[in-house]
């Protein structure tokens, strides 16, 4: 089992910058993936960067070359920088993990979501 504990979000004007964090606890010794989705109203819940237990990354097209996704193994915690930030990047992001290698950006395939912190971009 896994807990993740994300934070970092906040209001920022477009073409800001924001960096999330996400911790992970519980049973940290089997290898796990990590990733960052992300859900605006009325919508449906997008993956957007996804970090493998081998440290392959997998971004979204929306988020390419704007968000970087990174891993702190010695503290269990996965980042997600933003740059560039655009007003529909505004939504709940969420933390994602899931024991094993896996990359995929679809929801179904992640196990374990942190509660999620709301990043807002507006002038």
């Amino acid at each position: 089992q896994l807990y993740l504990a994300d934070s970092g979000g906040g209001s920022v004007q477009p073409g800001g910058s924001l960096k999330l964090s996400c911790r992970a606890s519980g049973y940290t010794a089997t290898t796990y993936s990590m990733g960052w989705f992300r859900q605006a109203p009325g919508k449906e819940r997008e993956g957007i960067a996804t970090l493998s237990s081998t440290g392959t990354t997998n971004y979204a097209d929306s988020v390419k070359g704007r968000f970087t996704i990174s891993k702190d193994d010695a503290k269990n915690t996965v980042y997600l920088e933003m740059g560039s930030l655009k007003p529909e990047d505004t939504a709940v992001y969420y933390c994602s993990a899931g024991y094993g290698w896996r990359t995929g950006l679809l929801s179904t395939e992640w196990s374990y979501w942190g509660q999620g912190t709301q990043v807002t971009v507006s002038s």
